[in-house]
């Protein structure tokens, strides 16, 4: 199973020297994938940003922007932005794409809510047909670059319902479903879905399987761990943000090991981890950890 990290957008104190200095430690470190959230409201970092930052300073690992809200986004856009990132990055993006889940960031963009699932679907074929090269309309002309990856650059599915899942093994080349709390049945659920829905399109390949977790290493990795789940899910409501906040365990190092064996046992082909922090010990510390499991 490859290990992914993903960029802390989230902190506050992600300046310059660490947005680099990150990385350029994930580039150096044990990781097959570095990653990054999408969020518009509450404070956080704009991800395309900070992917094509880090693509200039490394050289190794992959890229995988997880996820783009794209319904809320001009595909035709968003299409040409991925094509140049992976020109940037000499041929290492993948894409993760989904429709989000918070209308506060729909609505500050001036996006309908609306019918997104289908506007997904949609955009999904037109940002395969700008790779392709192909014209969107008479007098578009050749909407550049090329991915080096060409037409058919990896494209996952944020996606967990069974709905969600069945309209992505139409187009997706799998799914990108973590389970925040490390736990086994979350992610075992999704991704049997996952299997079901790609048969029952008549595939003959298998769903490529992402799943992942949040963690800390920091100082006061606990509280850390705690705040920022909370944080991050207080826009559903305080009763789910307390109750997601205090099923997060993964603050030491043997129930981060235990929550990646539980990604593994599913039957992930990789797991994204999510550092609670911008704290260097959140990658310093999980690297050594990394260095004792064989995966």
């Amino acid at each position: 199973m490859k290990i992914g990290l993903c960029l802390p957008y989230m902190a506050r104190d992600y300046d310059r020297t660490r947005i680099l200095t990150w990385a350029r430690e994930i580039d150096a470190g044990p990781f097959d994938t570095m990653s990054c959230g999408e969020r518009i409201t509450d404070y956080t970092y704009e991800m395309h940003t900070l992917m094509a930052a880090a693509a200039a300073v490394t050289e190794r690992v992959r890229l995988n922007p997880a996820l783009y809200v794209l319904p809320m986004r001009s595909a035709v856009l968003t299409a040409k932005e991925i094509a140049t990132l992976d020109v940037v990055a000499g041929g290492r993006v993948s894409v993760t794409v989904g429709v989000g889940g918070r209308p506060l960031d729909y609505r500050a963009l001036g996006a309908p809510f609306e019918r997104r699932h289908q506007t997904l679907d949609e955009q999904v074929a037109v940002m395969k047909q700008v790779w392709r090269g192909e014209p969107l309309f008479e007098g578009s002309g050749d909407i550049g670059p090329r991915p080096p990856q060409g037409g058919d650059l990896p494209i996952f599915a944020g996606a967990m319902g069974p709905k969600a899942i069945t309209r992505a093994a139409r187009w997706a080349h799998g799914i990108y479903a973590p389970s925040m709390p490390g736990d086994r049945e979350g992610h075992q659920r999704v991704f049997d879905l996952a299997r079901s829905a790609w048969m029952e399109a008549g595939r003959s390949d298998r769903p490529y399987l992402i799943g992942g977790f949040w963690y800390s290493l920091a100082p006061d990795a606990k509280r850390e761990l705690h705040d920022y789940a909370y944080n991050y899910m207080r826009y559903a409501g305080e009763d789910l943000a307390h109750g997601m906040a205090s099923a997060m365990t993964r603050h030491t190092p043997q129930a981060i090991i235990e929550a990646i064996e539980n990604v593994r046992a599913s039957g992930a082909d990789e797991c994204i981890l999510v550092p609670a922090t911008a704290h260097y010990d959140e990658i310093e510390k999980l690297v050594r950890i990394l260095a004792d499991l064989k995966l």
